[in-house]
């Protein structure tokens, strides 16, 4: 006999299997409705649907398996669709025919590194154009739950590669590329984007503590200043159709029960209810928040939970594994409304209607289809965004790039050593669904024509026997070293609890490093101290490639072999071995106080490697602020943007000119970072803080190039203690380049002004 449970999980499961399936509006119980008519606004639309439903069906379709309405013509749906950097393997996506691939960009980690908006906008168009055609094909639905734009506070956080990196003014400009390049610039979106995970969400596991129990205690200004600004973007200036709530708690209460963060925040100061945006919870999130084990046991039963939650502007309960399934009826009425329940419904369908769900066969994005998968041209983006990523760290005496091409035969060949070396799967990280290529550097190598000596290496703390590995070296010319951590060890639900080299690979490297050849260590993965291999003085060159992809061996053989020249920046700091000792993981303060150091680039400055770092094949000089003004009056410069602007903050600032010349002999691009430095506002001040950035293209041997900084009074601010974003008055100075290249110091006078005051909670 098939038990209870396990038809419950089959009832579960089949929706998923489906796809999306539209409703009929030509011939279907809803073809007179005011939902299937395009001329009326998508609230009306939305709100016909949850008018034409009764209670039973509204509660049954509040959870991301919503089995939809038979007698309305409207299909099971599932609201669990994953394409964090492509269309993904999970419950919403099905995969076979001419559905059996799809573009796998690098991590967000990697792509972070290109500081290249307008790549990050094009994969985000391919990542919607591939998922729309998933969908029309009945194989995925309407909505994605990506991107991840939390800032990658600690080291060891196990999902850190998902995200732009530590930076939050970084992850709000990835943010804002990649959502309109997902939902696209129309009033029909070619799919929901979904920013996740709301708010202060950064730990798995440590010790007893767990993302289902942790309260992460954030003052009014870090949460302001740093875990907030890149759901700000999302919300308040992207309109990102959705937002998932964490399972963290803030401040005591649990992120999908927070009214604070959901209501006082999201919808009210950020105006999150123009659109009727709905809010999903992240998967047994509500469960957790009730009296489940191992949870928060914020509230006594988990009815009590799926009522708290919907009441403070929770929409739609994941369930996943872990959890029971969430059942809304047990908590209607007795713990949430009528009214609250319409809302929700009413929030979800209209994300819908803006996907063109309702419009017919003829609506925008329907013609999508198996043709537009896998194009040249996503290929050839997912190539140049691994390029663009990855970060050269060291070169010593020029090692790189290496005269690889034509090396074949009986020339000595390369030494590849490692597990990296030879698994493309790795390459692609978590989240990922089934490329249409892959390929890893010995296959890359080989494709070139370079003889390979290949072999394999340990993984993460297991010893190896290095014999092999120098005996490749002995008969080679050059050895390149492929490690690090892959996402086997940094994960979902898994922290690391140091930083360390793993003991295996690095002591292969130490006997690497003694045969006498020239070493290439390759570090992929995210966070690892870096130290030991700076003093070894045959380890030549450092790259950092993170999760590089469906082609994540082309780029990095392209980058040893000088067919592309590395200008990638690393979104994150390496910090020392020592420091996840110091900095206690559950601590979330980003200033420094006694014996805490600190967190991130803006108060910590004993990074192995800083935040902004990245060598070239060339070398650069920068002129700053030629016939720029250099002092400035507040009042006048926010005077003259009245009218224009919505919101203080994004009022534009006179744009920075900058020259940038290319002193070598090689073509190269060029990343401009801005730094601002300054002692106003309140103490203690951070060391530095990006304000703005521009990626130059094919800056060629001898060039000097113009280019103008762009940027908003909003990069000019500081955030006091309360949490308002506050221009002072002072002087200024805006760095170029870590380590910097050049600077400019200019003055704003008059009285400070607060550009947007922050909501406390009651």
């Amino acid at each position: 006999m098939i038990s209870s449970i396990l038809v419950g999980t089959l009832a579960l499961v089949a929706p998923a299997r489906a796809g999306v399936k539209y409703p009929d509006c030509a011939n279907g119980p809803l073809k007179s409705n005011v939902v299937c008519n395009t001329a009326a606004s998508p609230e009306a639309r939305a709100s016909a649907v949850v008018a034409a439903m009764n209670n039973n069906e509204k509660l049954a379709n509040l959870i991301n398996n919503a089995p939809g309405v038979s007698r309305l013509g409207l299909s099971a749906y599932q609201w669990w669709n994953e394409a964090l950097h492509g269309v993904a393997h999970n419950r919403g996506n099905t995969w076979g025919g001419q559905f059996s691939a799809a573009t796998q960009f690098p991590q967000a980690i990697t792509t972070s590194a290109t500081f290249n908006d307008d790549l990050i906008e094009r994969m985000g168009v391919i990542i919607s154009t591939e998922a729309r055609a998933f969908a029309n094909a009945g194989r995925s639905h309407l909505d994605f739950w990506t991107p991840n734009v939390n800032p990658f506070r600690d080291p060891r956080w196990g999902r850190g590669h998902e995200t732009p990196g530590e930076d939050a003014f970084r992850n709000k400009k990835w943010a804002e590329a990649f959502i309109r390049g997902m939902q696209g610039p129309g009033p029909t979106h070619r799919v929901l984007a979904t920013c996740k995970h709301y708010v202060a969400y950064d730990l798995e596991h440590s010790g007893s503590t767990t993302r289902f129990n942790f309260d992460a205690k954030v003052s009014m200004q870090d949460l302001s200043e740093y875990y907030m600004p890149p759901f700000q973007q999302c919300a308040r200036d992207s309109k990102v159709a959705s937002i998932m709530c964490s399972y963290n708690a803030v401040n005591g209460v649990p992120a999908c029960l927070n009214s604070y963060i959901m209501d006082t925040v999201l919808r009210k100061h950020w105006n999150w209810t123009d659109q009727n945006q709905f809010v999903v919870s992240d998967c047994d999130a509500v469960y957790y928040a009730g009296n489940a084990n191992g949870g928060h046991r914020y509230k006594s039963s988990y009815a009590a939970a799926i009522g708290a939650s919907l009441a403070a502007g929770c929409d739609n309960m994941c369930w996943a594994t872990g959890g029971t399934q969430p059942n809304p009826s047990s908590a209607f009425p007795s713990q949430f409304n009528q009214s609250t329940l319409d809302t929700a419904l009413v929030r979800q369908f209209q994300g819908l209607v803006r996907a063109g769900y309702f419009d017919g066969p003829q609506s925008a994005y329907r013609n999508l289809g198996a043709s537009d998968l896998n194009t040249n041209v996503a290929r050839e983006t997912a190539l140049r965004a691994a390029e663009e990523g990855i970060v050269l760290l060291k070169n010593d005496g020029g090692v790189l790039p290496l005269a690889l091409n034509g090396t074949g035969g009986t020339q000595p060949g390369v030494a590849m050593i490692g597990f990296w070396a030879n698994a493309a799967d790795k390459m692609l990280g978590g989240y990922s669904g089934t490329p249409p290529i892959k390929n890893d550097p010995v296959t890359a190598a080989r494709a070139m024509g370079v003889t390979v000596n290949y072999v394999n290496g340990p993984l993460a703390q297991s010893s190896a026997d290095a014999n092999a590995a120098v005996s490749a070296a002995q008969k080679s010319s050059y050895v390149i070293f492929f490690g690090g951590i892959d996402n086997t060890v940094e994960k979902e639900s898994g922290d690391r609890t140091g930083i360390a080299w793993p003991a295996g690979q690095l002591s292969v490297i130490q006997r690497l490093a003694q045969v006498g050849k020239p070493v290439i260590v390759v570090r992929m993965g995210t966070h690892l101290d870096d130290t030991p291999l700076l003093a070894m003085p045959n380890v030549k060159a450092i790259l950092w490639a993170g999760y590089p992809g469906q082609s994540g061996g082309e780029a990095v053989m392209n980058i040893i072999a000088g067919k592309t020249a590395p200008a990638g920046r690393l979104p994150i700091t390496v910090y020392p071995a020592a420091y996840t000792s110091q900095a206690p993981y559950t601590n979330m303060a980003l200033r420094p106080s006694g014996s805490y150091p600190g967190r991130t680039y803006r108060w910590y400055d004993k990074g192995v490697f800083q935040f902004g770092q990245g060598l070239h094949y060339t070398d650069f000089a920068v002129a700053v602020g030629k016939g720029w003004a250099r002092e400035y009056d507040i009042a006048e410069a926010l005077k003259a943007c009245q009218g224009k602007v919505t919101y203080l903050d994004q009022c534009p600032f006179p744009a920075v000119p900058v020259t940038v010349v290319n002193m070598g002999q090689r073509e190269s691009d060029y990343v401009a970072l801005g730094f601002l430095k300054g002692e106003f506002g309140p103490k203690p001040w951070p060391l530095r803080t990006l304000a703005t950035y521009k990626r130059l293209a094919g800056v060629k041997a001898g060039e000097a190039r113009n280019v103008e900084l762009e940027w908003k009074v909003e990069s000019l601010s500081r955030v006091n203690e309360r949490g308002d974003r506050v221009l002072y008055p002072g002087e200024y100075t805006l760095v170029i380049d870590q380590p910097e290249l050049g600077n400019v110091t200019f003055s704003l006078k008059g009285e400070e002004v607060v550009l947007d005051r922050w909501p406390q909670p009651s």
